[in-house]
């Protein structure tokens, strides 16, 4: 598996080299992952699957936080710090999907289409709201 690590989507928008690619870096983090691995390659591949449940974890904890839910501790974290631990999970998601598959882009890509198509249409036709009038599901506000 390692050394096919190397390939890349071909329809991927933006070259694996730029660091505006989010796979790019996503094999730069398994490469470097791999390299200080000290698991057995299946104890190794579980324990990325677990990491997705503690980065999901670190996402209530700031919501909480945000929210002030907590009244032993106020309020302990910005939206920011939220915006930031769902970032945390996308990555964590993306590094176990390429820890999967070679293939994660196009994976990725596949996946995604079929949930906007099964998504968006409604007997057949598109439901989907034009970019310019999307607002967000959850008015949120920083304190």
């Amino acid at each position: 598996m390692d050394d096919e690590r190397t390939r890349t989507s071909a329809d991927s928008p933006v070259s694996p080299d730029s660091p505006d690619d989010p796979w790019g870096t996503v094999e730069r983090l398994c490469a470097w992952l791999d390299a200080h691995n000290q698991q057995p390659p299946q104890a190794a591949l579980l324990l990325r699957m677990l990491k997705l449940s503690e980065e999901v974890g670190e996402v209530a904890q700031a919501v909480i936080g945000a929210t002030g839910q907590n009244p032993r501790k106020g309020t302990t974290h910005s939206w920011d710090d939220v915006r930031a631990e769902l970032c945390d999970v996308i990555v964590t998601a993306m590094v176990a999907l390429r820890t999967l598959t070679p293939d994660a882009a196009a994976v990725l890509a596949d996946h995604l289409r079929r949930v906007d198509e099964r998504s968006t249409a409604t007997g057949g036709a598109k439901t989907a709201v034009p970019p310019g009038e999307r607002q967000a599901s959850v008015p949120v506000h920083d304190h």
